[in-house]
């Protein structure tokens, strides 16, 4: 997945994402750029420092106010994603280990949000009855299997994050894609793709919050 040019350094890849997934902000204080700069020399795709943000995202928006950044500085990030570097060259390890040892596997991140998103859709079905006919569908038509990489999770994800949003009455979807596209001014200054994965992630974190599908 990619928010630029294919020309874009890994720095400026994960800078547009950081700023998509906080929503506001110009540019990264000099104390990001520092832990920037060190995952940067550690030579690990930009899709594994993506994962770590993410999941900080997704982990902040249970105590984000309306109108507030879910994230505040790329530092609060630091945690997720070095676990994410860990793990992936944990799978790096294995996979160049010698033939006929075994290494035991590490669950990959996409393995690991399926999972999760299989399990609170099934919590939700038996809360909201009038919803278990739609997550039926969804589990069989677009949870049947695990997407093979981190732009895969993220469509997937969306994808059931919309096709619930159809099923809330009207009134209540409004209000949904109103929050989904509050934008803050500085937005402006990100790329196209940023700002649009940005709208994307605040209407899939509305509807999340409205079903009770957060992570805690």
């Amino acid at each position: 997945m990619s928010l630029l040019p294919e020309s874009a350094s890994f720095a400026e890849l994960v800078q547009d994402y950081f700023l998509a997934m906080r929503g506001s902000g110009l540019m990264l204080s000099a104390l990001d750029a520092e832990l920037l700069t060190s995952w940067a020399e550690q030579g690990v795709p930009f899709e594994v420092v993506a994962r770590g943000i993410a999941r900080s995202a997704e982990k902040a928006l249970w105590d984000a106010r309306p109108g507030e950044p879910v994230l505040r500085s790329l530092r609060a990030c630091r945690r997720q994603v070095e676990a994410e570097i860990k793990k992936y060259r944990e799978r790096s390890a294995g996979a160049g280990s010698e033939p006929g040892r075994r290494v035991a596997r590490t669950r990959t991140w996409e393995e690991t949000r399926h999972a999760q998103l299989k399990a609170s859709l099934e919590r939700l079905a038996e809360v909201e009855p009038v919803l278990a006919p739609r997550i039926g569908l969804l589990m069989e038509a677009v949870l049947h299997e695990v997407p093979a990489d981190f732009a895969g999770m993220e469509a997937q994800q969306m994808l059931v994050g919309l096709l619930l949003l159809r099923a809330l009455p009207f009134p209540e979807r409004r209000e949904l894609w109103r929050t989904g596209r509050g934008e803050d001014p500085d937005q402006q200054y990100m790329s196209p793709r940023a700002r649009r994965l940005s709208r994307r992630f605040r209407l899939l974190a509305a509807v999340r919050r409205r079903l009770g599908l957060m992570d805690s």
